[in-house]
């Protein structure tokens, strides 16, 4: 868990009004506040796109918990105004000299196969903000070279906003999303086999480490157990369903390229 050291001032994109801190490890983080405008939900998402993320050695960002203490709080008059609350929030490292990602410069990037785990998580949990917000797909160079960043996991389950009767309805449905940047990565960039290790990753996690991801969640954040059983749930079962879930993926991909099948 991270502690913020310094209130460094708004990060002026997203519906959820970011905020940027400096941490006790001194990295600048993008903070989410519990009382976004979108609700305290957003939080829960964006700690199981980490956790995953981690587990898959997704493209994401380093994230973590950021507490804030009430005298950094007092100490600004934008988190006073805002009535920001004392306690855990959400932190992803700030990417620093980025770009958006267009057809030109995503020509340059050195990891576009990892885009695949993205994609696949992505249809895992309903993601579909990751295309209709061009923001949320960066390219930063790096000493190794120009990488892909997938940021923002605000909007998971649709919309972000959830209650146990969503996780429900969402749970056996598979709606394949080719907009944008996506339709363009399966085209011209990837292949079945790409997709084939996140399918065994994601098929490998035992049901302890799922429970393990829901019970990581502060209780400030999700206080109700029935909403944690039915994310449990919900997290099983497109696990079963991952397969499947990859299969009309690749659909996509033009025959040429479709190669083995990824499971």
């Amino acid at each position: 868990m991270l502690l913020a050291t310094k209130y460094l001032g708004p990060v002026g994109l997203g519906v959820t009004a970011p905020q940027l801190f400096r941490a006790d490890d001194n990295q600048v983080y993008v903070v989410k506040l519990q009382n976004n405008r979108l609700g305290v939900k957003v939080l829960v998402n964006e700690w199981l796109g980490a956790q995953l993320g981690q587990r898959l050695k997704l493209c994401f960002p380093p994230s973590d918990i950021i507490r804030l203490e009430e005298k950094i709080i007092r100490g600004n008059k934008l988190l006073r105004t805002a009535a920001v609350p004392a306690g855990l929030h959400f932190a992803s490292r700030y990417i620093r000299k980025n770009r958006y990602v267009n057809r030109s410069n995503m020509k340059r990037a050195l990891n576009t196969a990892d885009m695949a785990g993205i994609i696949l998580f992505d249809h895992m949990f309903h993601n579909f903000d990751r295309t209709w917000n061009r923001k949320n797909l960066l390219v930063c160079r790096n000493e190794a070279g120009y990488q892909l960043y997938a940021i923002d996991n605000s909007h998971l389950f649709s919309k972000g906003r959830w209650k146990a009767a969503t996780l429900a309805e969402l749970s056996d449905k598979i709606t394949v999303n080719k907009h944008r940047a996506y339709g363009v990565l399966l085209t011209y960039y990837l292949r079945r086999e790409h997709f084939s290790k996140y399918v065994e990753l994601i098929q490998a996690i035992r049901p302890e480490e799922w429970q393990q991801m829901v019970d990581g969640i502060p209780q400030e954040w999700l206080p109700l157990p029935e909403e944690r059983d039915s994310l449990l749930q919900f997290l099983c079962r497109r696990q079963e369903l991952v397969g499947k879930i990859a299969d009309s993926i690749c659909a996509l991909i033009p025959d040429i390229h479709r190669g083995a099948d990824p499971h």
